[in-house]
This record gives C-alpha cells, sequence and structure tokens, in this order.
C-alpha cells in the first residue's frame, strides 16, 4: 500500500506530514510526501520555492515528478531541507514545481495516482491558512497553499483535508479556521511526536515545531516570525481536523482564480490583485534588505544578555515560549547563525528547552 500525502504549504507541512503517516498509518509502507522545496530565507537565500533545474541527484519518479533522494543537492547558492529530510526519514519526497501554474501541480498529481495507485490522498496544513479567503490582515503566506489546494481540487481521485494545530501557523485567528473545519480526525500526542523528534532539532518550521510542542503538553503563548506575533498553544494545538475540500475552494478566492494558471508569475499576479500582496515580494525585499547587513558575531556573554532583556520584554507582553526563528531575528543575528544560537542557549540554560521551543525564563 502506499500513501500519498501532499504538504500543503511545504517545509513544515511535509514534517508533519511523516508525523501524522505514523500516527494514522502506522508499520504500514511509507508514504509519498510531495511537498515544495521553499524553504524561505533562513534556509535558502534565493526568493521563492525552488523547481528540479535547482538541484542535482534528483530521481524521475514520472514524466513532471522528481524525487529528492538523500544524495541530492541544491545547486548554491540556493538551499533545501529536503535531502536532510530524506536522509532522516523513512519517506520518499516528491518535488511539487509550481513554476507551471496550477495546470504543472494538477499534471503532477495526476501522474502520481496513475503511477503509485495510492490507497489515499491527504492534503496537510498545518494552521489553517488554506482555509483563508485572502483578506485577513493577519495572512502571510498564502500561495502555496492555495496553489496545492486549486490542484488537489481538480484531479479526479478523492482528496482528504486535513488541517493540523488550527491556528499555529499565526496566519488566521484559531477560532476563524476551527469556525471552517470539521469533526477531529486525530489529537497528536507525544507519542506521536517521536518519529520526527531528531528532525524538530534542526528543522526551521515554527508552526510544526509549535504543533509538536503543544502535543507533548506544552500550553501558553509562543512569539513566533520577524514581528514577534503571538500565537496561543492550547489543547486545541494537537488536533487534527477534516474539513471538506468544496467548501475550502469556495472560501480561498485565490485558489479559485488560480485555478488555469500556467506560471507562477501569473498566480503571482493573482495573489497581488486579490490579497495586496505576493510573499515572494515580500522575500525578495526582505533578500535585498539581508544582503546589506553586515555580519554579526555570535558572541556568547553579549548574546546572553540581550537574550536577557529579549526575555524580559516578552515576559511583560505575557509571552511564555517563543521559537529559535524568532529568537535569531529579535537578537539581531543572521539567519545562518539559527542553529549555533540553538546550542548556545540549551548549552547555557538547559532548563529553558521545551523541545522544540525555547522558554520565557526572566533572570532578575
Amino acid at each position: 500500500m502506499t500513501r500519498l500525502i501532499v504538504a500543503a504549504g511545504g517545509g513544515g507541512d511535509a514534517v508533519a506530514a511523516a508525523m501524522l503517516h505514523a500516527a494514522l498509518y502506522g508499520d504500514e509502507d511509507q508514504a509519498v510526501i510531495l511537498t515544495y522545496a521553499w524553504d524561505r530565507l533562513l534556509i535558502d537565500p534565493i526568493p521563492g520555492p525552488r523547481g528540479p533545474q535547482d538541484f542535482t541527484g534528483l530521481k524521475q519518479l514520472t514524466p513532471a515528478v522528481w524525487t529528492v533522494p538523500a544524495e541530492a543537492r541544491p545547486i548554491a547558492p540556493a538551499g533545501s531541507t529536503l535531502p536532510r529530510l530524506a536522509a532522516e526519514l523513512p519517506h520518499t519526497f516528491a518535488l511539487i514545481d509550481p513554476h507551471h501554474g496550477t495546470q504543472g501541480i494538477t499534471r503532477q498529481l495526476e501522474q502520481l495516482v496513475e503511477h503509485l495507485a495510492p490507497t489515499s490522498i491527504d492534503l496537510l496544513d498545518v494552521g489553517g491558512d488554506i482555509l483563508a479567503r485572502g483578506d485577513e490582515p493577519t495572512l502571510k503566506s498564502p500561495l502555496a497553499d492555495a496553489l496545492t489546494l486549486a490542484a488537489c481540487c481538480q484531479v479526479n481521485t478523492p482528496v482528504r483535508l486535513l488541517v493540523a494545530g488550527p491556528g499555529l501557523d499565526g496566519e488566521l485567528p484559531p477560532e476563524d479556521v476551527l469556525g471552517a473545519v470539521g469533526p477531529v480526525t486525530h489529537t497528536f500526542t507525544a507519542k506521536d511526536v517521536g518519529p520526527i523528534s531528531s528532525v524538530l532539532e534542526w528543522h526551521p518550521s515554527e508552526a510544526t515545531a509549535m504543533l509538536a510542542a503543544t502535543a507533548r503538553g506544552v500550553r501558553g503563548t509562543c512569539e513566533v516570525r520577524d514581528a514577534g506575533l503571538p500565537v496561543p498553544l492550547t489543547d486545541e494545538g494537537p488536533a487534527v481536523h477534516e474539513a471538506d475540500m468544496d467548501e475550502a475552494l469556495s472560501r480561498n478566492e485565490l485558489a479559485r482564480a488560480i485555478l488555469h494558471t500556467a506560471s507562477l508569475s501569473e498566480a503571482e499576479a493573482h495573489s497581488r490583485e486579490i490579497c495586496g500582496y505576493s510573499e515572494i515580494d515580500y522575500e525578495r525585499n526582505k533578500a535585498a534588505w539581508l544582503t546589506e547587513q553586515p555580519p554579526l558575531d555570535l558572541n556568547p556573554e553579549t548574546v546572553l544578555v540581550r537574550l536577557d532583556g529579549f526575555e524580559a520584554e516578552a515576559h511583560s507582553r505575557g509571552v511564555t515560549h517563543t521559537t529559535f526563528r524568532h529568537l535569531t531575528e529579535a537578537l539581531n543575528l543572521n539567519g545562518t547563525q539559527r542553529q549555533d544560537l540553538r546550542e548556545l542557549l540549551i548549552n547555557s540554560r538547559p532548563e529553558q528547552y521545551d523541545a522544540p521551543l525555547w522558554r520565557i525564563t526572566t533572570h532578575a
């Protein structure tokens, strides 16, 4: 048996897909996880998603679908977490190529269905921004999810839409997501996190980190992203809900608009028109800004002093946890220093590590 899981937004959704497979399907044959190579600027300094032409060592599965094995490598200066995921997890990671728009992704899905004859197809989104209308003020990255939703709705085979961790991506308020989903399919537990625990030690996804943390029982308010957005960690955090595909498409104006697009630039244009922006434009602007920033020294003494100041301010805002991605930016460090910062802090103050999050403590 082969299960096909489509990671709606790529990145952390692919890691969550591995956790979902273990929780729902157990010891069955491993999944094929169809996902973007879109790791944002922390990992990949080039804005937007990568395509097959950006890698060496891919393996062709169908005429339009390439898999990313452990030995694959992104072509510099591009970066990607997918080869390491393939090395550490037992699944096959297939590459979503959005450069031919929704038509191209639909073609990839159709070929995978014909080639694999999967027992089931799940479309998984952590957080629930796949259910966005497009005009929500907190919405930041609707394009990837809209593309996968639009493509999955055009495949002539049943696809189940699953939303894990309502609101954990910080894109929509949890109550908005809960109002648009159906029953709980599964609630993740600490045991479910086990298969991906080693990945969480290095993977930059904030939403999946919070999903895993809530499954392990962490509760509070987690500050995320460069803007320091507060995300509640509640009993609803580890839940996986089923949602109706047709209703999701009916809600998602961007997904409907890009149903027949044949290029990523065409889909981007619709995003600018409907949402007022393209997330790739945001990445382009931020990448240009980052190239102008001088390299910073990761001096342990200086970093810990800055950390104390940050934690005091965060505590005053009612924040209980944060991610290492947010800490890196809050302490004015470069994204490439995230892992070094993480190791420094865990070694210096191990009692504050609520894996995979950092617990805020004041050091008065």
